[in-house]
């Protein structure tokens, strides 16, 4: 279609461009208009389109975030657009009248949406967008209204940029694997009372063990309670078949192998849970005077990282081949038989890892996998357990008593060497869990709390 042009009020001139994609208004001025029955309403002077009017700095929407220079529906009003200085932040309509922040369609003391999904209007369209100042007002073919300041639409934007930020800094926070050689640098020591007492040293602690996989929390009194108030002070502890708690001592007939005083190998706890528990905290309340009983530890995802560099065709196989992980035993007299199957590593919608499967005791017998993947799996996973072991991945060290050793369940392998008791001493340390969901809950709420004091003392 050719260029159409229009006199608007005060006769200020703007130009009209139609194309397939957008319907683009130029304007210098405060108007009201319409495109293809969109309203299109701005104040202040700016641009639409691909042609751009110069507009001085201070008649531009200025938010300490992008410049925001002018705004765009699409024909088919599905997209919204707001152009910027540094590029242009999309929309989808259908999102904007889904996420309304209104009294009506949302409940701010519980951050939830109030909007009836069994009589939203799927098919709902914008009949009119303005753009005053910071703030976007909609109004909708379902007779409601919108309003949108800027710095919430950007901090949502749909850019690349946004999403991982959001997904690496909020959701699930960044890692930092290592091999033996980086362990001293990234292992993080916290004190118990300042863990306990102190809400930064309360972050502090969980943001290395989310970010490294471990941290060491010391001088904790010799108390069999300790390991449960720290886990309270961060959310609630995660009960398993063992019970809230559990005791690592070398007991006759037990039928969990981490109960003998031989050599345990490397693995992760529990990989026969579906929700396996996320964080292992292990106190020393006793340790063993003699040679032995030290931990070991290795990053499954540094190991696991290396495979997919460096050998693709393992590190496929260990992340496709489902195994058969089971726990069949007794605790304290009750009975149990846990399954579940699941590969050696998992990996995310993103192709990051976010679980490591790996315990040869509870490795099932039965292998539902195609016989002709088992001898190609079994070379695999040789692969992987040879370098866990490796002197470059795996690290060995002696906790001391009044340490709690805290570490990623889900990432990091661990082990203990073979130990011999003395008489009338046995060592003895006392194990729980935490949730990663809680933990992450835990590390959100804390990083906002101490935002905003720190802003208060700021403002005093």
């Amino acid at each position: 279609m050719p260029q159409q042009s229009l006199i608007i009020k005060h006769y200020y001139k703007a130009t009209l461009v139609n194309n397939v994609t957008n319907c683009r208004l130029i304007l210098t001025t405060s108007y009201v208009t319409r495109c293809e029955g969109v309203s299109l309403t701005l104040r202040r002077k700016h641009s639409l389109g691909n042609q751009q009017i110069p507009v001085s700095k201070q008649k531009r929407v200025a938010l300490g975030n992008p410049e925001i220079n002018s705004l765009t529906l699409s024909q088919k009003r599905d997209i919204l657009a707001l152009d910027t200085d540094n590029n242009t932040l999309k929309f989808p309509t259908i999102w904007l009248r889904d996420n309304c922040q209104c009294p009506a369609c949302f409940q701010r003391h519980s951050q939830s949406r109030t909007i009836d999904w069994g009589k939203f209007d799927f098919g709902v369209k914008p009949l009119s967008a303005k753009l005053v100042e910071s703030e976007l007002t909609i109004e909708w073919s379902d007779n409601h209204r919108s309003n949108f300041t800027l710095d919430w639409l950007i901090e949502r934007s749909f850019t690349e940029e946004k999403r991982k930020l959001f997904r690496n800094k909020i959701y699930r926070f960044e890692r930092t694997t290592w091999g033996a050689d980086e362990f001293g640098k990234y292992l993080k020591k916290f004190d118990y009372k300042s863990v306990l007492n102190e809400d930064s040293t309360l972050l502090n602690w969980l943001e290395s063990l989310t970010k490294y996989g471990v941290a060491i929390v010391t001088n904790v009194p010799a108390k069999n309670n300790s390991n449960k108030i720290l886990t309270e002070r961060v959310a609630f502890t995660r009960r398993t078949h063992y019970g809230e708690e559990f005791t690592v001592i070398a007991k006759d007939g037990t039928t969990n192998v981490a109960y003998l005083s031989s050599t345990l190998p490397l693995h992760t706890d529990l990989p026969y849970y579906h929700y396996a528990p996320g964080a292992n905290l292990l106190h020393c309340l006793v340790q063993s005077q003699g040679k032995g009983g030290e931990s070991q530890l290795a990053d499954g995802f540094h190991v696991g990282n290396y495979l997919k560099l460096h050998e693709p065709e393992s590190y496929k196989i260990l992340t496709k081949t489902l195994v058969d992980w089971s726990d069949v035993g007794h605790e304290n007299g009750d009975h149990f038989h846990s399954l579940h199957q699941a590969p050696v590593l998992c990996e995310d919608e993103f192709g990051d890892l976010v679980r490591v499967n790996f315990s040869q005791p509870q490795r099932d017998s039965h292998f539902n996998a195609p016989l002709e993947q088992v001898i190609l799996w079994y070379e695999a996973v040789g692969l992987f357990t040879k370098l866990l072991y490796s002197p470059e991945n795996n690290v060995t060290f002696k906790l001391a008593e009044g340490d709690i050793l805290t570490f990623d369940n889900l990432r990091l392998v661990h082990g203990r060497s073979a130990y011999a008791d003395t008489t009338g001493r046995e060592r003895l340390l006392i194990g729980c869990y935490l949730d990663w969901d809680e933990i992450y809950s835990r590390i959100r709420v804390l990083r906002k709390q101490l935002k905003r004091s720190k802003e208060m003392n700021i403002g005093q």
